[in-house]
């Protein structure tokens, strides 16, 4: 009877505990998980089930990591915040699949993403005909976001400036250069690209937001 109150103490403990955890991790649904939030989740989750299974061992045995990989994980998100290096490294960056109609074959196989997980995930936007769709940008959470080709807002905003950093890349997918989007910027009073902390261009428009 005592080991059956002690396995019910510290259940009830440990399911405080994991929602204390997780709300001080931030709310997220499962399909916008990452990696490593999916990592951590499952570890945190499998150090429970062992803490109740084993009501001999001493509960800060288990607690002890628990709480280890909570503070590597605020740690994480503080410095995902602060660089966006160390952010696409933890979590990687979205891929465009399908760009102007067109399906990039090599992103996809960067990302190794197959036809039938395209289709697939296709399906699941009630997407039926692939030759409707303008762009396809495969998230960090392996979500894929759809933008069809008859919707009224056309195209899609572009990242071009993230946390005073250019984004290159994006500038090559709209055909543009670094000189190009510098005499833009300095035609709107913004002299310095290292004072802006987000940068887009969609539909010939920009937005702009200067750090703070």
């Amino acid at each position: 009877m005592e080991e059956y109150s002690l396995i019910l103490i510290r259940t009830l403990f440990l399911y405080a505990l994991i929602i204390l955890i997780f709300r001080l991790m931030g709310k997220r649904e499962i399909g916008e998980l990452s990696v490593l939030d999916f990592v951590v989740y499952i570890m945190i989750a499998e150090l429970a089930v062992v803490a109740i299974e084993n009501p001999k061992d001493q509960l800060f045995h288990s607690v002890l990591p628990m709480l280890l990989i909570v503070m590597i994980q605020i740690l994480f998100a503080f410095l995902s915040l602060k660089s966006k290096k160390f952010r696409d490294l933890v979590d990687g960056k979205p891929a465009i699949i399908i760009n102007n109609g067109k399906i990039d074959e090599n992103e996809m196989r960067k990302q190794r993403y197959n036809f039938d997980d395209l289709l697939l995930q296709l399906r699941e936007n009630n997407v039926r005909n692939i030759g409707d769709v303008e762009f396809a940008i495969l998230e960090t959470s392996g979500k894929l976001s759809v933008f069809e080709k008859d919707r009224k807002e056309g195209g899609i905003t572009i990242p071009l400036i993230i946390d005073g950093v250019v984004q290159e890349e994006n500038l090559e997918r709209i055909n543009k250069n670094n000189l190009w989007l510098r005499q833009q910027l300095r035609k709107r009073g913004y002299k310095e690209i290292k004072d802006i902390s987000f940068c887009s261009y969609q539909n010939g428009q920009f937005y702009i937001d200067v750090r703070k």
